[in-house]
């Protein structure tokens, strides 16, 4: 999947609103309505993971220890304050995001898989460097308050845990047919990704 997603991942990750947020050129308002934007992506993923935990192909993939909205949540407080939930406001492209992954939980256990992939073993992978760039950027503290997100404390060796991961995508119990339509669910799900930081840009730039 990393092979067949690497021009969407090259995509994503090289819009404008993800460059001059890094850089401070947005300034930290742009960095916290983009958490706003993941907590409702991640809601949806959260939520989705319940039904699933007994499934052959997705139960597999649902470690505790991923869990992201508690750490979301707090980063917000951190960012917008207590009454954080107050001002939350889901991006009409947010939106399509979080209900196409409502969907394939509910429907499409392999689809499911698709986005869990997607955002956990991005955020351990490239999440790890925007972290850096973010504390760096707007003085945080390391590993601190903002960037909580980007911290898996309940992982020990994150590095072996990706390897573990992908072993487990590579026996995934479906058949090649429904592999490829795994695959093409990727791909969506970059997309939706992009479509959202276009939004955020959009959004920036005319303020």
């Amino acid at each position: 999947m990393r092979d067949a997603t690497r021009a969407q991942h090259t995509e994503a990750e090289g819009t404008a609103f993800m460059r001059d947020m890094l850089d401070g050129s947005l300034g930290v308002e742009a960095y916290a309505r983009y958490t706003e934007q993941l907590w409702f992506v991640y809601r949806a993923l959260e939520r989705g993971a319940g039904a699933l935990a007994g499934d052959p192909v997705a139960g597999p993939f649902l470690d505790p220890g991923l869990t992201r909205l508690p750490a979301l949540e707090r980063d917000l407080a951190h960012l917008w304050g207590p009454a954080w939930r107050d001002r939350t406001r889901a991006l009409p492209a947010t939106t399509a995001y979080a209900d196409r992954v409502a969907e394939v939980a509910a429907r499409w256990p392999g689809g499911y898989v698709a986005h869990h992939y997607t955002r956990y073993l991005g955020d351990l992978s490239g999440g790890q460097v925007v972290r850096g760039s973010v504390e760096k950027t707007f003085g945080f503290a390391h590993k601190g308050d903002g960037v909580r997100f980007y911290v898996f404390d309940a992982l020990p060796n994150p590095a072996a845990f990706k390897r573990d991961y992908r072993a487990r995508l590579d026996a995934l119990p479906v058949p090649p047919a429904e592999q490829e339509r795994v695959v093409d669910e990727c791909r969506l799900a970059f997309r939706l990704n992009t479509a959202l930081f276009t939004e955020l840009g959009t959004e920036f730039t005319a303020a």
